[in-house]
């Protein structure tokens, strides 16, 4: 094969958005990418698409004129306690806007900002989705708009398994499995590792984030830390490695999501003695461990009809409504039969929440997110805690330029799962739509960069 001007790894949305800034700007792209289902199990379909952006003429269309990158990272900063990787979050705090405009520009992709409820930890309503709130969609769009550019060369099954750098310490070349077929060497000066995160290998998981050890894995099996190794082979730096996503509420009959929008509008978790146990309202994803710290590492989410009606919205409740037959109840009795709990325990607890929603006393967790009080009929789905992705990986600078002893390695790039996220440490530091954004805004970036048209002020 000839010289490539830069080879990408990985077709998700970090991957595409490379090679479709990089193609844009006349470059030779290669995308080489393992999976043949990659359309259907990459982590980008297995999202809602949303993408948080501040200052955008979305905002300015629903009213919200007062976001901005300043803004956007401060709230990072707190839902991370001050521990995220404070260059990077600025930087894409910073670019956000400027991205997502590139994106609906480029692709045939429309979104809308979601103004439906509040996503925990953002202070305002900044994330945008398509319209019909699927990850897939998203990916297509990408997809299709790859497919339509002449420079990009899309091969799959196949893999990067190394990088070559010069003695110089520049990239020069890279060694791709193609299936069962055997390596291929292959030159190129600009490499982007966009193959995803550690989350689907368990021993990573246990050796980085034993916290969420044996917890459901709901992310592509294709994440199996290939770029980490890559990057710690070759020296690069690597850092918050403990920080994952993960999500709270799994169907234990159906493995599919259920919604957290049904705790954010009012809707509550309690275990199988029938206690609340955390406020829902924290954030879904280090909920996750709450849930999976419970006896039989399950719990349930309790809701009323008029919650089940503000989340007709969402494609997934939808899927769960059609798919599961809620059995209404019509009190606490009732409801905790069915739930196999005790029931003056759950009374109590709905109790005290509902005391709690009225304002009448603090609720004992802090929760003071109540958009309403509960009332009979309830509805009780099972659920479990999961790791979707992990959010730590290679540091890259505002180019998203890999990092070795804090200098860039020329020619060699990171996005995605592949680099480390904006976080913070653990699960608590996630935020909806931060690993969109790195995927998005990373990939974007290496592009443009690989390609010699850098976006400026990185």
């Amino acid at each position: 094969m000839d010289e490539i001007d830069v080879v990408v790894a990985g077709a998700g949305a970090a991957g595409l958005a490379a090679a479709l800034a990089a193609a844009q700007n006349g470059a030779s792209t290669l995308v080489v990418e393992p999976s043949r289902r990659y359309r259907a199990t990459c982590n980008t379909v297995q999202t809602a698409g949303m993408i948080p952006a501040p200052g955008t003429r979305w905002q300015r269309e629903a009213g919200i004129t007062d976001d901005s990158p300043e803004r956007f990272y401060a709230d990072i900063d707190a839902k991370t306690k001050g521990t995220t990787y404070a260059a990077l979050a600025r930087r894409l705090a910073g670019v956000a806007g400027s991205m997502l405009e590139w994106l609906v520009g480029t692709t045939d992709l429309e979104v809308e900002l979601a103004t439906d409820f509040d996503y925990p930890g953002h202070s305002r309503q900044r994330c945008h989705s398509p319209r019909d709130r699927r990850g897939g969609t998203l990916h297509t769009s990408l997809v299709n708009a790859v497919a339509k550019r002449d420079e990009v060369h899309l091969v799959t099954p196949a893999s990067l398994e190394e990088v070559f750098v010069s003695s110089e310490g520049s990239v020069e070349g890279v060694a791709i499995r193609h299936g069962d077929q055997g390596v291929e060497t292959v030159r190129t000066g600009r490499v982007v590792l966009a193959s995803g995160g550690y989350a689907g290998k368990p021993e990573l998981v246990a050796r980085y984030a034993p916290s969420i050890a044996g917890a459901l894995y709901f992310g592509s099996q294709w994440n199996t830390g290939d770029a980490l190794g890559i990057v710690q082979r070759m020296g690069g730096d690597v850092g918050y490695l403990d920080a994952y996503q993960g999500y709270g509420a799994i169907s234990t009959r159906l493995g599919i999501m259920v919604n957290w929008p049904l705790a954010m509008h009012g809707g509550v978790i309690v275990n199988q003695a029938g206690s609340r146990f955390g406020d829902e309202t924290s954030g879904y994803s280090e909920f996750a461990e709450l849930v999976e710290a419970q006896p039989g590492r399950t719990a349930w989410m309790l809701f009323d009809r008029e919650v089940a009606r503000r989340c007709q919205r969402f494609p997934d409740f939808r899927e769960l409504e059609r798919t599961l037959d809620l059995n209404w109840s019509a009190d606490a009795s009732e409801l905790a039969e069915h739930m196999r709990v005790d029931a003056e325990a759950l009374a109590a607890t709905l109790e005290q929440a509902g005391l709690a929603a009225a304002g009448t006393e603090a609720d004992r967790f802090g929760r003071r997110n109540w958009e309403r009080m509960l009332s009979f009929p309830l509805a009780a789905v099972g659920i479990r805690g999961a790791l979707f992705h992990s959010q730590g990986g290679a540091l890259v600078d505002g180019q998203a330029r890999l990092l070795r002893d804090g200098t860039p390695v020329p020619g060699l790039y990171a996005a995605g799962g592949a680099a480390a996220g904006i976080s913070g440490a653990g699960p608590s530091g996630y935020m909806a739509g931060n690993g969109l954004l790195c995927a998005l805004g990373l990939g974007w970036l290496a592009g443009h960069h690989a390609s010699g048209q850098p976006v400026g002020h990185g």
